[in-house]
């Protein structure tokens, strides 16, 4: 049987922390769908398209992964999908309360759905898609945060 794991996330933009926790998941998991949510409550940076585009450029062709996007509820999209494992990031203490309080709702919703935590490189704790947004709005360096396609996408998006 595949084991099916699920990143989900709005990945806007994606950072290394992100392809970072793609590549680790494949040893959790025979395949990894990046799970691109189309939250229609947040107003992103990115389509989905390009979202999805960048994704593919950072995380590469690996036939392990696959790239989705999903509106409603995870679990909905994880029983489509036939996915038992959900991979989430926790980057400090304070992502916790929040990824533990969905992690519960899922598995009310889906008993045998479960979520593994895995920690950022050290370098990479900090990095947030919205500390990166936000560094490149103001015209800020954020070689080295993303992957070069990211970087360009970004300085195209705010005119630079």
């Amino acid at each position: 049987m595949t084991r099916i794991a699920l990143y989900p996330g709005s990945f806007d933009p994606p950072t290394r922390g992100h392809s970072d926790l793609v590549t680790r998941s494949l040893a959790l998991a025979d395949q990894v769908i990046v799970a691109v949510a189309r939250n229609s409550a947040k107003q992103p940076l990115f389509t989905l398209e390009e979202r999805m585009e960048m994704l593919r450029a950072v995380c590469g062709d690996d036939p392990r992964v696959r790239y989705e996007s999903f509106d409603g509820l995870l679990v909905d999209f994880a029983r489509r999908e036939g996915a038992t494992l959900i991979v989430r990031g926790l980057r400090a203490v304070s992502d916790f309360e929040y990824e533990f309080q969905m992690a519960m709702m899922n598995r009310h919703l889906m008993a045998d759905l479960e979520t593994v935590f895995l920690v950022p490189p050290e370098d990479a704790t900090w990095l947030s898609s919205s500390l990166v947004r936000e560094v490149a709005r103001h015209g800020g360096d954020v070689t080295g945060l993303v992957h070069p396609a990211v970087a360009e996408a970004l300085r195209r998006k705010f005119g630079r």
